[in-house]
């Protein structure tokens, strides 16, 4: 019975370690602290057995110290947010989710996810069940019991909670790896999108004609340079490579195109905002960025969960944040001017010359917010603006249905406007507009009651209101109609350097000058055209 006992405290104590053991065995056995145990203090076998296990669970408790004197293994961070992804959508259609990741070089593993929720199912499940078979025996112990039989439900309780505790611990850790997996899913796609590369994108239109010149050309750069308009040999100096100062009419132009701009969508139904520069980490993520990624375009703030802005989209998505916004509201139209920053990594080549592609630009961005049945006729009204704003500007462009590759994982589909631009001699991209579904709103949690639920509301609101003893009376007992996430879109209405690019480039003069176009002049304090300030050498 002593070696039993022995046993029992022992395997009680091993996680206390090495010293726990030993405390343990010096207990049973009278020892002092400071004496090694011997086994001639046992007497018979007994000794001997007795020896033998506190010799084992000291060298495991010996194994396990060791182990835990190593570094342990970085435990996966827990995600940031819980998105609202449909899982047993994944799960019921896997095979095309895992085609769609294909066509779009995701590196997201469906099936994996799939696997994920059932386990999570399976284990939400059988926690449910242990919480049920909790309270049970909570309310079998309110009642007159025999002590054997209190004792007993005493006993089943502890198992049961402890049985919780553990099944709990799990769900959180397949919950959490569930929503790492999870999120990293792309949105579906437009069965019309073409799969492929850029080569394989659509061209849905041509507009204007390209300028034929009859002089020798010069790219923004080398005007920007004899016009003095804009200085990155002082932008690099200040900041760095890639960074600029606008001079005299550049900087008149960047307004005048940000008035134009903020006037043709203020007139469409958009609200007019401002927004700030940085936000939170948390916030790019819902919106389908990834701030921490390995070649990531955004600048974070150093011990700190903020980002600089790389677009309006991020702070216009955090608008209708964790918001239940009812379906009279939609659809909810914004247009913000903000700065933009962007680390461009990994950019080279004749593209990312100049103004093309630089660390900090300003920008127009459209957001909307809308029912589902809206999204796709709305992303076509976002193309429809677009076109509109950049032939009143004078722009030879081609619009594009972009293809699989070209997309990013929260675009359904995406059209990209790319106007001619001499000094590369080929098409540069100055805008996109693109239909998220319900991508960011299933992270950014913004949902909308339907008006069929709404109708019911305001009808019972009525029936309480009228009639029956004390002015109130029960309405219809109407089911209520589950909240729905929203769609969001969003479009480039004038990213303001490409802008400048295009009109240097294709309004140019043989005489070095260059034309403003029409609708930017009341702008422009009266300044129809750029002219030289300085004699140019032939």
């Amino acid at each position: 019975m002593t070696s039993t006992l022995l046993r029992c405290t022992l395997a009680s104590l091993r996680l206390q370690g090495r010293a726990g053991l030993r405390r343990a065995a010096q207990q049973w056995w009278g020892g002092a602290a400071a004496r090694p145990l011997s086994s001639s203090r046992v007497p018979g076998s007994a000794a001997a057995a007795a020896a033998v296990e506190v010799q084992q669970a000291e060298a495991s408790a010996a194994a396990t110290a060791q182990q835990q004197a190593q570094p342990p293994a970085a435990a996966p961070e827990a995600p940031a947010y819980r998105a609202h992804i449909d899982f047993k959508f994944v799960r019921d259609n896997v095979e095309a989710v895992a085609a769609n990741c294909t066509a779009r070089l995701s590196s997201a593993d469906p099936h994996l996810v799939a696997q994920l929720y059932e386990q999570y199912v399976a284990a939400q499940q059988e926690t449910d069940k242990l919480r049920a078979a909790r309270n049970e025996n909570s309310s079998a112990m309110k009642g007159k019991l025999e002590p054997e039989a209190r004792a007993a439900l005493i006993e089943k309780g502890k198992a049961i909670k402890e049985a919780l505790e553990g099944l709990e611990a799990r769900l959180v850790a397949l919950e959490d790896e569930l929503q790492r997996e999870g999120q990293r899913l792309p949105n579906m796609t437009h069965p019309d999108v073409p799969v492929g590369g850029e080569d394989v994108s659509v061209q849905l239109a041509l507009v204007g004609q390209r300028r034929s010149f009859d002089f020798p050309t010069k790219d923004h750069l080398q005007l920007g340079e004899e016009l003095d308009l804009i200085d990155f040999e002082t932008g690099g100096v200040v900041s760095g490579a890639k960074f600029y100062y606008l001079r005299n009419e550049a900087a008149l132009l960047e307004l005048a195109l940000v008035n134009y701009t903020m006037q043709k969508v203020v007139a469409a139904g958009f609200t007019p905002m401002m927004t700030p520069d940085l936000v939170r980490e948390s916030v790019f993520e819902k919106c389908g960025f990834q701030p921490r990624a390995q070649n990531t375009q955004i600048y974070s703030v150093k011990d700190s969960a903020m980002c600089l802005t790389g677009t309006a989209e991020i702070p216009l998505g955090g608008v209708c944040m964790d918001k239940i916004l009812a379906e009279s509201q939609l659809p909810m139209k914004m247009a913000a001017y903000g700065h933009c920053f962007r680390t461009e990594a990994g950019a080279a080549g004749s593209a990312s010359k100049g103004l093309y592609r630089v660390h900090q630009f300003s920008k127009v961005e459209m957001f909307v917010v809308c029912t589902p049945e809206q999204s796709e006729a709305l992303h076509q009204q976002l193309l429809d603006l677009e076109v509109q704003m950049f032939t009143e500007l004078g722009l030879h462009f081609q619009v594009l249905d972009m293809a699989s590759h070209d997309l990013g994982a929260p675009a359904y589909r995406k059209y990209d406007i790319e106007a001619w631009m001499p000094g590369m001699e080929r098409y540069g991209e100055i805008s996109s507009a693109s239909n998220c579904t319900d991508y960011q709103s299933r992270r950014l949690n913004i949902r909308y009651r339907p008006a069929a639920d709404e109708a019911a509301a305001a009808a019972a609101a009525d029936a309480g209101s009228g009639g029956g003893k004390g002015g109130k009376k029960k309405g219809g007992g109407k089911a209520k109609v589950p909240t729905q996430f929203v769609h969001t879109l969003n479009a480039t209405a004038c990213a303001v350097p490409r802008m400048i690019v295009a009109i240097l480039e294709n309004n140019q003069q043989a005489d070095g000058s260059v034309v403003i176009p029409e609708v930017l002049r009341p702008f422009m304090m009266g300044i129809d055209v750029i002219r030289p300030k300085k004699k140019v050498e032939a």
